[in-house]
């Protein structure tokens, strides 16, 4: 092997500063915004991926959930909350790193008075398309809408995306 790699055999880069990522508006209970900072529709990847921030609002929560066919990994970057993995709890600290196998049902409360934001992660993508049709568009610094429920679909648009089946209706906060 050559010490220069062939163009043909390297990958692709893709730069997004702040403020530049994908970003959506999103219903109750969360609340907050989501911001799709990498993904296959931004950049060819080989093993496709994506990777964002979410902030989950004072009093909001993301309600619990499962990836039947996905691996996610968060790290929590602002705020306090808990997190409930397969019904036990686990405080959320700015530096908490988690890790959720495929099947594991789990959610995110904000317990604080300020926001929750956290880095995610997971493998196979298909959460920002999830992130997308759930949401609104969002420009950074722009002031939040007022809470807006859930399309009525959401459980057919979890499904679509990448969301285990869920045990009953997850619609109402």
């Amino acid at each position: 092997m050559t010490e220069e790699t062939r163009a043909e055999d390297r990958g692709h880069v893709l730069v997004v500063g702040p403020d530049k990522a994908e970003s959506y508006w999103q219903p109750v209970p969360a609340n907050g915004h989501i911001e799709v900072a990498l993904a296959p529709h931004h950049v060819p990847m080989e093993f496709p991926f994506a990777l964002g921030t979410q902030t989950v609002a004072p009093g909001g929560h993301v309600r619990e959930h499962a990836h039947d066919r996905n691996e996610e990994a968060l790290y929590i970057l602002e705020g306090r909350g808990r997190a409930v993995i397969d019904g036990e709890n686990h405080p959320l600290l700015p530096g908490t790193a988690v890790f959720l196998g495929r099947n594991r049902r789990h959610m995110f409360i904000n317990e604080g008075d300020t926001d929750l934001k956290w880095v995610w992660l997971i493998i196979p993508n298909g959460l920002e398309d999830f992130f997308r049709l759930i949401g609104r568009p969002r420009t950074a610094g722009d002031p939040a809408p007022e809470n807006f429920p859930r399309p009525e679909n959401v459980l057919e648009i979890e499904r679509q995306t990448v969301f285990a089946a869920q045990p009953q209706d997850q619609r109402k906060p």
